[in-house]
């Protein structure tokens, strides 16, 4: 057993209760985007950003959870008819739970780390 730091290792969670760490470096996203890194059904990553996302997302496999760790950002929800929820996450420790398929961006206020656990399976990206 070993400890890791979750800045730089990732952790994929399986639907049948199982987890296993997953090393982070230049390959990871399109490794994991190319199905090179086995079954992830959720991952559990920790990012930081200094500036607004520069897209949308949604995930149609399930909820995303979105943690503050330090900083202040605001999440902006897009809903199926347009209108669009701004959720401000200013206290380390608040969180959102993303719906499924909802598309979603950030846009920074002060520097953050935030904590995500994601159904990425289908995950679409579009231009901010």
């Amino acid at each position: 057993m070993e400890a890791f730091n979750i800045t730089n290792t990732y952790v994929a969670l399986e639907n049948g209760g199982h987890a296993r760490a997953l090393p982070v470096d230049e390959n990871f996203w399109p490794a994991l985007i190319g199905g090179r890194l086995g079954r992830v059904d959720r991952l559990l990553s920790c990012l930081s950003f200094d500036k607004d996302w520069s897209a949308w997302e949604r995930h149609p496999a399930g909820e995303e959870f979105v943690c503050l760790l330090e900083g202040e950002v605001e999440l902006h929800l897009e809903k199926e008819d347009g209108t669009q929820d701004k959720i401000v996450l200013d206290r380390p420790g608040s969180f959102v739970l993303v719906p499924p398929n909802t598309w979603h961006t950030a846009k920074v206020r002060r520097p953050a780390k935030m904590l995500f656990v994601t159904a990425g399976e289908g995950t679409n990206n579009r231009p901010v």
